[in-house]
């Protein structure tokens, strides 16, 4: 069947597959699009036509994509990238003028590693405008999938499922017991899990599965959170805990970089089964990468060799 969408298909038909995908909903989709509901109702039965077969299924609490619509949002996803990249292009003047770089951040990453590579990148690469995006690894491979961001920095969890996207190892993020500076722990030379046992623990839940991870650590060396202990999705918490009390946490040792880079916690020295977290950069080559990521990347390298001669934050592979 011929369907000539090179000829009739339109980006305001992409915007509108786009919005309706994300909210699942004509009414909150339409007025997204500066539409009324009857004219995206009518515009997505034309499309409908056009295409051959229904793009959304509707339900009494709003439309749900089909196999076909699912297609279409993918290809809509990245043609409204790819056009955005071409307006910004279009606006640079010189080769000094700023460029954006979109940065799609794991939890750890986000708060351990970018405010420093953020510091760097205002010293190295002036020129560069860069939004951080937070999110979980689906979400984050999904948006990087479809252009929507221009890579994704932090663990390197293993695919499912061959997704053809390049994943280069630079760091690591092991999971360490950390408490504040003057801490009757840090007065014991060799602490052992029975003096860890004693203490209260304030547990990370960023992610399930920097929990599953934690979880496990915790198992390996033996280590039970006590009745008192907290779990908190806060980091701003966590960290007032540790540094204000004599509350101790498991973490991946990054999330607090920056605090023990100023000296203002330390990390308990006790032995653990070695759990390989690593950690790095995720690009789609079938994107390509620009010139902008790629002196990202280069700053970011930079950032982890400076944390690693440190000696304060251990990020060792």
């Amino acid at each position: 069947m011929k369907r000539a969408l090179d000829r009739l298909l339109k980006f305001r038909h992409l915007r509108m597959v786009e919005a309706l995908v994300r909210f699942q909903s004509l009414t909150r989709a339409a007025s997204h699009l500066g539409l009324t509901q009857p004219a995206l109702t009518k515009a997505i039965r034309e499309l409908e036509e056009l295409i051959g077969e229904p793009l959304f299924d509707r339900h009494a609490r709003g439309v749900r994509p089909t196999e076909a619509g699912l297609r279409l949002e993918a290809f809509a996803r990245r043609s409204l990238v790819e056009l955005s990249r071409l307006e910004a292009s279009l606006d640079q003047v010189d080769a000094d003028a700023v460029t954006p770089v979109t940065i799609g951040a794991l939890p750890v990453a986000a708060v351990g590693l970018l405010p420093a590579v953020l510091q760097r990148v205002r010293t190295d690469q002036p020129h560069l405008r860069l939004r951080v995006v937070e999110g979980r690894t689906e979400d984050l491979l999904s948006k990087l999938d479809a252009g929507e961001v221009d890579l994704v920095v932090g663990r390197l969890y293993g695919p499912d499922a061959p997704d053809g996207l390049k994943r280069e190892t630079l760091y690591a993020e092991p999971i360490s017991i950390i408490a504040r500076v003057g801490h009757p722990l840090h007065r014991i030379r060799r602490p052992t899990v029975r003096d860890l046992a004693e203490q209260d623990l304030v547990l990370p839940e960023f992610s399930q599965r920097i929990a599953h991870d934690i979880a496990r650590y915790m198992e390996n060396i033996g280590l039970s959170a006590t009745p008192n202990s907290i779990r908190s999705t806060s980091r701003g918490f966590i960290r007032e805990m540790v540094l204000g009390t004599d509350m101790i946490t498991v973490m991946p040792r990054m999330v607090m970089g920056g605090d023990l880079l100023r000296g203002q916690v330390r990390v308990v020295p006790v032995a653990a089964p070695a759990m390989p977290r690593p950690a790095g950069v995720i690009t789609n080559p079938r994107l390509g990468e620009s010139p902008a990521a790629r002196a990202l990347v280069g700053v970011i390298r930079a950032t982890i060799a400076e944390l690693a001669a440190s000696g304060d934050v251990d990020i060792t592979r």
